[in-house]
């Protein structure tokens, strides 16, 4: 379709008003309004069914917003712009009125892009020329939506963050072979809310789902062409959008509605919702990638621009370009993102991709940049659950510890430490401890708590848990880089053996290994994080890198559930969420407590002796005993009144041979059981102190428990 054979407007069309930004239906009408700092002339275009296209002049604009209102406008109405005004990639204007542009601001989506010629802006023969080809039959559109929803008595559950086990997923993956959720809602937002769906989350135990990216995004050309998709959805392209192929819905801005219901099912069974969300670059690429919405619209304010040579974009993510947060209008955009997850769609949280990025003024990363100052006094967003990625690939772009206190951070030293731990590196003891404990050297102050680290020993950029315990070599060469992409370094122990194997005796160690990185990662201190499927024995076959397969190779295999593994993980989430101790909102002290001649936390070596400045540097030492004291644990609304729970030792052994530990004197009493052990799993009959189960297995944790006197 060309300029010439379009049809010319017919729509009546008000002034209408600048704010708020982006489609907004009134019951009788349509306020739309873009920004544009640079544009010259901007035209709303309206499209039917068959693609026909209509356009509408925008005749106003104030403080840089375009605007107007139709009344005849409404929900289902398909929408894009066209934004004029200078072609100068060298000054980093690259307007193209030819190109039909998806709204930044839009609540929903449809269709696909179209990886042809005409969405990119620039002639490929001569970069700097700007190609004339209309782009409309190629990009998505955006939709009017209905805003209402019968929410009913539902609101964000404001689980406390120390209280939280947050399970990572895919919204797709999760269900899209689960054989007991109807086919036509596998993969989707009402495939996730299920009952099948929710049952198993309701039985694990967790309180909070992280969905891998939900805002729309797009699938990149170079993976099309290889028959390979965009399964992990860090190409955002509409922050206000939910992504429309996750939809069981076929009605057109359906999604909005069914993911609404996916967050009020959840909530009525107890379960947070957070989403990963990317602010810190968009789907558009680099100077060579496409121009299908931010581009086109104003290229300068929405991203940083190399300076000297403003063609080129500042590459922080190592995806082409990143946001300008600088911006006022950029930053605008973002926090009325979060507000409307927050307030419109009832989000609990968010974790957010390569933050550091967001926190970039110059080239530094600093703590104290707008974004931060932004969000630290917004009374809606500050209060939502708020996850730092603290880390990006530009320099100094390292800041795990340095969030604001507001803020939790993926612990990526939490991850490293308890890895090298269970393969028997040497001289980790004292780092583990501190990683066990809450990490207090990254995080301890007046104002941050254990709740900060976010602990985590997969993810879903790297191995799953089985796969961390069976392979030390990636095997990616799925994902068409020659095997290149990803790191080898799976920092565990294997047996020996690489990849699955029938020896009953490796595959044994297997289990048990996988036992002690769950025990150790559900009893720290800190919020733990476990990645979908890592409790069913899920397997990538070694791929640690497997953001563009969609495929059986990344979906849950619900056929070949590792059923032993599921219940033991399990029970030790009820297990977490009965003793209170192992979710303290302060830090240990070291200290006695209410007159008790033990200190709240001990740490004792195999022989039952207090572990001494040696004992913590010896290279080849990998054992050592943890008490818990079980008094003094307050909690939320405790009125200072005291709680107690019982006395807990944990005994780990990460050496490669049998060993008997000794119970220290100042704990000698007949009235310890031991309720868990990763060699033999939970007990039914937990065994005394006083028998002979005092041996402690090759690379296993054990947990006694012991009652003490509530009075």
């Amino acid at each position: 379709m060309t300029r010439e054979n379009t049809a010319p407007h017919e729509q009546p069309h008000w002034p209408g008003r600048a704010y708020p930004i982006g489609a907004h239906f009134d019951g009788i009408g349509t306020n739309f309004s873009l920004f544009s700092a640079h544009a010259e002339r901007v035209e709303l275009c309206l499209f039917d069914e068959h693609g026909q296209e209509e356009r509408v002049p925008f005749d106003e604009v104030m403080g840089y917003l375009w605007h107007a209102y139709l009344p005849e406008v409404g929900p289902g109405q398909r929408y894009g712009y066209r934004v004029y005004g200078p072609w100068d990639p060298a000054s980093g204007k690259r307007f193209n009125e030819h190109k039909l542009v998806i709204d930044p601001y839009a609540f929903a989506i449809e269709g696909p892009i179209v990886d042809e010629g005409p969405i990119y802006s620039y002639n490929f023969e001569h970069t700097d020329e700007k190609d004339t080809e209309d782009s409309a039959p190629f990009v998505p559109k955006s939709v009017v939506i209905n805003p209402y929803f019968d929410w009913g008595a539902d609101r964000q559950l404001d689980i406390p963050t120390e209280d939280t086990v947050i399970y990572e997923i895919n919204v797709k993956g999760f269900t899209q072979t689960h054989p007991d959720i109807p086919e036509h809602l596998r993969g989707t937002y009402a495939g996730l809310a299920s009952e099948p769906a929710v049952a198993h989350l309701k039985e694990l135990g967790i309180t909070a789902v992280e969905l891998m990216p939900v805002h729309h995004f797009m699938h990149p050309a170079h993976l099309l062409r290889h028959g390979l998709r965009n399964y992990w959805g860090y190409d955002s392209i509409g922050y206000f959008a939910p992504h429309a192929e996750y939809a069981a819905s076929n009605r057109i801005g359906g999604q909005v509605q069914e993911f609404k219901q996916m967050v009020k099912t959840l909530h009525a069974n107890g379960i947070e919702v957070i989403l990963d969300v990317v602010y810190n670059h968009t789907a558009e690429g680099n100077h060579m990638g496409p121009t299908v919405s931010f581009k086109g619209i104003d290229n300068e304010s929405y991203y940083r621009l190399i300076d000297g040579d403003r063609r080129y974009y500042m590459d922080y993510t190592g995806t082409g370009n990143s946001l300008n947060v600088q911006s006022p209008f950029v930053l605008q955009l973002i926090m009325d993102s979060l507000r409307y997850w927050i307030n419109e769609m009832h989000i609990d949280g968010f974790r957010f991709d390569l933050a550091s990025t967001l926190a970039r003024e110059l080239h530094e990363v600093d703590k104290l940049s707008s974004f931060f100052d932004i969000i630290q006094q917004d009374p809606q967003i500050s209060q939502a659950k708020l996850i730092a990625e603290p880390w990006d690939i530009g320099e100094g772009g390292y800041q795990v510890g340095n969030f604001p206190p507001v803020w939790s951070e993926w612990n990526g030293r939490y991850r490293d430490t308890v890895r090298d731990f269970w393969r028997g590196e040497p001289a980790t003891l004292g780092e583990f401890a501190q990683r066990f404990t809450g990490s207090s050297d990254l995080y301890q102050s007046e104002t941050r708590r254990p709740s900060a680290s976010i602990n985590f020993v997969t993810a879903h950029d790297g191995f799953t848990l089985r796969d961390l315990v069976s392979y030390n070599y990636k095997h990616n060469e799925a994902n068409g880089e020659e095997n290149r992409d990803g790191t080898d370094d799976n920092r565990s122990w294997n047996c020996g053996v690489e990849g699955p194997t029938d020896d009953p005796t490796i595959n044994a160690l297997r289990a048990r290994q996988q036992r002690n990185f769950l025990a150790t990662l559900l009893l720290s201190q800190g919020v733990p994080m476990i990645v979908g499927g890592d409790e069913l024995g899920r397997t990538q076959q070694g791929n640690n890198n497997g953001y563009a397969q969609d495929n059986e190779l990344s979906w849950f295999n619900w056929d070949a559930v590792d059923t032993d593994l599921l219940m033991f993980t399990s029970q030790l989430l009820s297990f977490r969420s009965n003793h209170p101790t192992f979710r303290r909102r302060r830090w240990f002290e070291g200290r006695n407590i209410f007159g008790s001649d033990l200190l709240d936390i001990g740490w004792y070596n195999i022989n039952g002796n207090q572990m001494t400045e040696e004992d913590w540097a010896q290279g080849y030492a990998k054992t050592m005993t943890l008490f818990l004291n079980g008094e003094g644990i307050r909690r939320p609304g405790d009125h200072g009144q005291k709680l107690y729970d019982d006395d807990i030792v944990i005994v780990f052994n990460a050496s490669e041979q049998d060993l008997s530990f000794t119970m220290p004197d100042v704990l000698m009493s007949s009235d310890w059981h031991k309720v868990m052990d990763t060699a033999q799993g939970w007990l039914d009959e937990p065994p005394a102190y006083d028998t002979d189960e005092r041996t402690v297995v090759a690379r296993s944790t054990q947990v006694w428990t012991r009652p003490i006197e509530k009075f």
